[in-house]
């Protein structure tokens, strides 16, 4: 039961678009990543996700419209979803998810992470 500094966690994030785990909880993980540029569209079957801005923001995109996320704001994707981040510049988030969560959802390609590491 140690508190979580999340500029120290954050400090040590050195690549974009790869989540690292800073807490597990109920079956779920706290997952901190550092966002620039797009990603990939893709959909979570079974999962929900909540993404909240720590620092920056960023873009969510649907295939029929787009909803900015600023600092100090989140935003849950009900599981299902198709989505697509898109930072224009270095936003800092915060994932809530369950830990069976894989962070391309659907689509299994270059970006893929099976297993996270700590941070």
């Amino acid at each position: 039961m140690e508190k979580v500094n999340l500029r120290q966690k954050f400090a040590h994030i050195r690549e974009y678009w790869k989540p690292y785990i800073a807490a597990e909880l109920n079956g779920q993980q706290v997952k901190l990543d550092k966002l620039k540029g797009e990603f990939v569209f893709h959909h979570h079957a079974q999962e929900d996700e909540m993404f909240l801005v720590v620092q920056g923001r960023f873009r969510m995109e649907f295939r029929d419209r787009h909803v900015w996320i600023e600092e100090g704001e989140f935003i849950v994707v009900p599981r299902g979803v198709e989505h697509r981040p898109v930072a224009d510049e270095e936003c800092w988030i915060l994932l809530f998810e369950p830990a069976s969560t894989l962070n391309t959802g659907n689509v299994v390609n270059e970006r893929t992470l099976r297993e996270l590491e700590r941070v």
